[in-house]
């Protein structure tokens, strides 16, 4: 019997390819705490990965304003800028919360101005798909091709894989950087709070470093010693009062 196997292989291709996508994507934003660092990663590594995808671009919005925008290539910049209004494919796919295919640009009547001004620069295809970040922030992944009829069913799978992914990996990153501030408020908080401030103040006179660098070294012993951070200073506090005294 003669078997052809050509599909199967097309498809097994299709799924390594998502999946390296998605690897890479993870080991790019998984110490990230900088959302528009966050976004341009995530954009110029789809770009890179996926075969017939000439751009990438991302457009996030905040309760319906502006909350972050990254292009792969800056010369496209413009085309996920929310400056085109609502007559765009990223914004058709966020409202009605389905992926967006115009695999053919020089036939397409939706958008007129934003299609007029993507094929100037050179895009005939696109897919914009919706990628939920947290509750309050939503926005949409564009993968751009360079000739029409480029962007397949797999590129729309892709999409969707990627959209998902892309979703978890960007909440966590905002998760990390509102642990980042949160943490550098109590950091404020800790220097200005009697003892563990002057125990800040005598290691940053020893060491010669910074509030902050002082900070983690009293941390560090904490750690080390396995009792509060607060003991920490006061036994380093009495130990220089003792050694001024004497």
């Amino acid at each position: 019997m003669n078997l052809d196997t050509r599909e199967p292989v097309v498809h097994t291709l299709g799924v390594l390819e998502a999946a390296a996508l998605l690897r890479e994507l993870t080991a790019g934003l998984i110490a990230l705490t900088d959302f528009d660092e966050a976004l341009l990663a995530l954009v110029r590594v789809t770009r890179d990965a996926v075969a017939g995808v000439r751009w990438c671009g991302f457009t996030a919005l905040r309760a319906g304003e502006p909350a972050g925008v990254a292009a792969s290539d800056e010369g496209l910049a413009g085309l996920d800028d929310l400056r085109h209004g609502p007559d765009t494919p990223a914004m058709s796919a966020i409202h009605r919360r389905e992926m967006i295919l115009a695999a053919d640009l020089t036939a397409e009547l939706r958008w007129p101005a934003w299609t007029a001004h993507a094929r100037d620069l050179g895009v005939r295809g696109v897919i914009s798909a919706p990628v939920d970040i947290d509750d309050q922030v939503i926005g949409v992944i564009n993968l751009y091709a360079a000739a029409p009829d480029l962007l397949t069913p797999q590129h729309q799978l892709t999409a969707m894989l990627l959209a998902e992914h892309a979703g978890l990996l960007l909440a966590a990153v905002r998760d990390r950087n509102r642990q980042l501030i949160l943490a550098g408020e109590r950091d404020a908080s800790l220097l200005h709070d009697g003892v563990v401030g002057q125990a800040v103040g005598v290691i940053m006179t020893q060491r010669g470093c910074p509030p902050a660098e002082a900070l983690d070294v009293l941390r560090t012993a904490a750690s080390s010693l396995d009792i509060p951070l607060r003991e920490v200073a006061e036994r380093l506090v009495r130990t220089v009062s003792r050694q001024r005294d004497n």
